[in-house]
């Protein structure tokens, strides 16, 4: 004898059954869209997991050559040569050594004679020298036993269009005003100022921590970027892109020239403002790993 369902339980039971089904349909609909979610490749999974380290140095010049836009005054330059600084500069190299570079690039050209100096400077010559191509690459470079150390700089493509044609140059950025006015160049000269004072009376190695901080190459990059840069009908762009990228590229081509392969940790040693612009280069290429300063 079959007994009686209840008609309130049949309709539970298909309410229950049809909302059961509809679950299942859902999750069987968006199965598809978290398995590629979880699957979903990056870029850096399409190139080899080893790279090519690489530690710039960003730095100011320990000679004062006085050839930058801003210029320290007197009162505020140091001596790398005597105390307290010069164990100061023992503690940063101390630091970079850390690193353990098997190449050693310094901003300089040809025409400075790398190598002949380097060899002068292992047998003992050179060592009055402030500049930080001796007292921090050609140092580090003979106390490692590096039989090389590689002249980086370069020639920017706007002095070399200046010389075939002069005439073109100007008519590119005839239309610049050197002298106009820049608040933002203004505020930027405050920074410089107060910069310049706190490296008295800072220890090096620290100092040489916060110049080689992300936020101070971007600002440092971003002194050119200011707004003069929307004067000139666009000719401010094209001559930053001529000179300072442009340069700044070249050396990076250099870099990428000397490199034989993952296994290589090179230690680039230049003025902050390219190393503010380096930065960029290493960071996005696939060929290197950027290794921040404090991070050692």
């Amino acid at each position: 004898m079959r007994t009686a369902i209840p008609a309130a339980l049949t309709l539970f039971l298909i309410l229950f059954l049809s909302a059961c089904k509809d679950q299942k349909e859902t999750t069987q609909a968006a199965e598809p869209v978290n398995t590629v979610l979880d699957t979903l490749k990056g870029p850096s999974d399409f190139y080899p997991s080893e790279r090519t380290k690489v530690l710039v140095v960003g730095t100011f010049h320990f000679e004062y050559p006085g050839l930058d836009a801003h210029k320290t005054s007197d009162d505020d330059k140091i001596d790398v040569l005597e105390e307290p600084k010069r164990s100061e500069l023992e503690e940063l190299i101390a630091h970079i050594a850390k690193f353990k570079p098997n190449k050693i690039a310094i901003e300089a050209r040809p025409s400075w004679n790398t190598m002949g100096k380097f060899e002068a400077y292992k047998n003992g010559e050179h060592a009055d020298k402030r500049d930080e191509r001796y007292t921090l690459g050609m140092r580090m470079a003979r106390d490692m036993n590096l039989d090389t150390i590689y002249s980086l700089d370069a020639q920017a493509l706007i002095n070399e269009l200046f010389v075939r044609d002069s005439n073109l140059v100007k008519s590119l950025t005839g239309k610049i005003d050197w002298e106009a006015p820049d608040p933002y160049w203004e505020l930027s000269k405050k920074w410089l100022d107060y910069d310049d004072k706190i490296i008295p009376k800072m220890n090096l190695l620290d100092y040489f921590k916060v110049m080689n901080s992300r936020e101070n190459h971007l600002a440092n990059y971003g002194l050119y970027l200011t707004g003069s840069m929307g004067k000139a009908e666009g000719q401010s762009a094209d001559h930053l892109s001529m000179w300072w990228y442009n340069r700044n590229l070249r050396i990076f081509s250099k870099i990428v020239a000397m490199t034989e392969g993952p296994e290589d940790r090179i230690l680039v040693i230049f003025g902050n403002g390219h190393a503010a612009v380096l930065r960029q280069f290493f960071e996005a290429s696939p060929q290197y790993e950027f290794v921040e300063f404090d991070s050692l």
